[in-house]
């Protein structure tokens, strides 16, 4: 059984949509522990409502030692960590451990509005701002550059004159929920190799 742990600092929506792909067998996996950047935030309780396992890692608590304890818990019983709107940033062993075999979700078309500093709605605001027609999302590998790992699935999305940041984040999220889900998909069936930099799908 191909397992995943999960990493999230929110409401965990994009959690959720992983619970969904597991829960209906689009995905054939199973969620071993959601592990929270913070106490209280409704990822948790989201994973708690279907049994999964839970744990809090936060800065606070682990300083610079965070992905250290990320590593501890999840070295040897997953085969993939999937940061779902996980706003800290993993660096260290855990990368080698792990390497390329850890995804996170980016709510812009890489590489366009990303890299430190680059997170939620100051990511919609930035692309509001600047004038593009267009937005959308980014499943990547991650690697020592922030949003810098090799791209796997996007996906766009319009972006209208009346938009605000909240508006085109409600139309990201909507592709989000698709194109993650099918992410893990891929790379649990092993339809993934990474290239010289660059994601390669075999359908």
């Amino acid at each position: 059984m191909f397992k995943i742990a999960v990493l999230a600092s929110g409401g965990g929506t994009d959690l959720q949509s992983i619970i969904d792909a597991v829960e209906n067998k689009y995905i054939n996996a199973k969620i071993e522990m959601v592990i929270g950047s913070k106490n209280d935030i409704y990822a948790l309780e989201r994973a708690k409502n279907y049994n999964i396992d839970t744990f809090v890692v936060s800065r606070k608590e682990y300083g610079i030692k965070s992905s250290d304890k990320i590593l501890e818990l999840t070295k040897d019983k997953v085969d993939l960590i999937v940061l779902a709107g996980f706003l800290s940033i993993l660096d260290g062993d855990i990368l080698k451990e792990f390497d390329n075999k850890i995804i996170n979700i980016h709510p812009s078309l890489i590489p366009s509005f990303c890299g430190p500093g680059m997170y939620g709605l100051k990511v919609h605001e930035a692309v509001i701002k600047s004038g593009v027609r267009f937005s959308g999302c980014t499943v990547h590998f991650v690697n020592c550059k922030v949003d810098g790992g090799a791209i796997l699935l996007q996906e766009t999305v319009p972006v209208y004159f009346e938009d605000d940041a909240e508006t085109l984040q409600k139309r990201v999220l909507e592709k989000e929920h698709i194109i993650l889900p099918k992410a893990i998909k891929l790379l649990s069936e092993g339809k993934v190799k990474v290239v010289d930099g660059r994601s390669k799908i075999e359908e």
